[in-house]
């Protein structure tokens, strides 16, 4: 499929973002390596919840070598609370692979981005036209909204042959020595006006006298999309461990989710509190005292924890777990956010 977009978008998009842009941490010094810490920290999370993030770690790991070479344990503990950890893993084989095949030297060809751990189409895309000045498109879920309403494109967003044919349509507009700003532009107009769920903010628009969408009267009906698959539910029993000030804690598996990621020791299904006493047994903890503490939830991207706790207070600390007091926990351990609001329960 092929859409058009007109070149007359491009001045008065521009002109918008002159006059409206956000101040953004890694918008006002966009090196390679700051563009695409960002652009890997913002996948499905939010400006605002990044913004500390994102100064904390380039503090501590401010170029390509030194996250090279960070450790593990460090690397998760400065990701900690951002969760989709496999986003920082990646972000580590991505930093030695520059160092190993590019001598340091962030690549800057969408061909040899490509080619990293962890970057795709949009990050590619971001990165060749934000620190590098080239006419590549970063092609997300607010970039797409913003050019169906444009050109008031009915097709499924969520087809590959749509994301093409938008990167196509936008590839030919892009206006010389600006294409850093052209690409920011486009994701600042989807979030702050080109707004979801069908509430755009039309009237401060600079494309309102352009849109499709708008002039069709079919704003609600555009972005089209396929339903989701509904989340799979899973229920799991987390067991709050204490033994005087030491806390248990388990390693994860070092495949599937969460992979190789602390967590608190949990089983599949929602124990009585007498199972949850006969596991404490069998697993030699010589449980003194069991007491529920309290329900969560966490949603991944397809799935859904549904989580019931027991606080159990122990005799003995076998070494199937990792004991740690309190201090050492939060100096060296990263905890997933699905465990979190457990830890004041824990640590009372």
């Amino acid at each position: 499929m092929t859409l058009e977009i007109p070149e007359a978008a491009a001045a008065p998009l521009l002109a918008w973002y002159d006059a409206n842009r956000r101040t953004l941490p890694w918008r006002e010094e966009p090196t390679p390596y700051r563009v695409w810490i960002s652009e890997i920290m913002l996948q499905q999370t939010r400006v605002e919840a990044v913004k500390p993030y994102y100064e904390r770690f380039l503090h501590e790991l401010p170029d390509v070598a030194s996250l090279a070479e960070v450790d593990d344990g460090r690397l998760m503990k400065l990701w900690e609370g951002l969760g989709y950890y496999s986003r920082a893993r990646n972000l580590k084989k991505a930093a030695q692979r520059i160092v190993s095949n590019f001598g340091g030297r962030f690549p800057a060809s969408r061909e040899e981005l490509l080619s990293l751990p962890g970057i795709g189409d949009y990050t590619a895309g971001a990165i060749a036209s934000i620190a590098f000045s080239q006419p590549e498109p970063a092609v997300d879920g607010n970039v797409l909204r913003v050019v169906a309403r444009l050109t008031a494109c009915r097709e499924d967003v969520s087809r590959p042959a749509v994301k093409a044919a938008v990167s196509d349509a936008l590839r030919r507009i892009y206006p010389v020595g600006r294409c850093s700003d052209f690409t920011q532009a486009l994701m600042e107009l989807g979030a702050l006006v080109c707004l979801p769920n069908g509430e755009p903010l039309c009237d401060a628009c600079p494309w309102k006298q352009l849109c499709r969408a708008r002039r069709e009267a079919a704003v609600r009906e555009i972005p089209v999309k396929s339903a989701k698959k509904p989340r799979r539910e899973d229920a799991l029993t987390v067991f709050l461990l204490r033994c005087g000030d030491f806390a248990a804690f388990h390693r994860r598996p070092k495949s599937g989710l969460l992979a190789g990621m602390w967590e608190l020791p949990n089983v599949a299904g929602t124990l009585s509190e007498s199972a949850v006493s006969a596991l404490a047994e069998e697993w030699n903890l010589a449980p003194k005292s069991i007491a529920p503490a309290g329900e969560g939830r966490h949603i991944f991207t397809h799935r859904q924890w549904n989580m019931t706790a027991f606080r159990v207070e122990c005799a003995a600390m076998p070494d199937v777990f990792f004991w740690v007091r309190r201090a050492g926990f939060e100096a060296e351990l990263a905890l997933p956010s699905a465990f979190r609001s457990f830890l004041a329960a824990l640590w009372r």
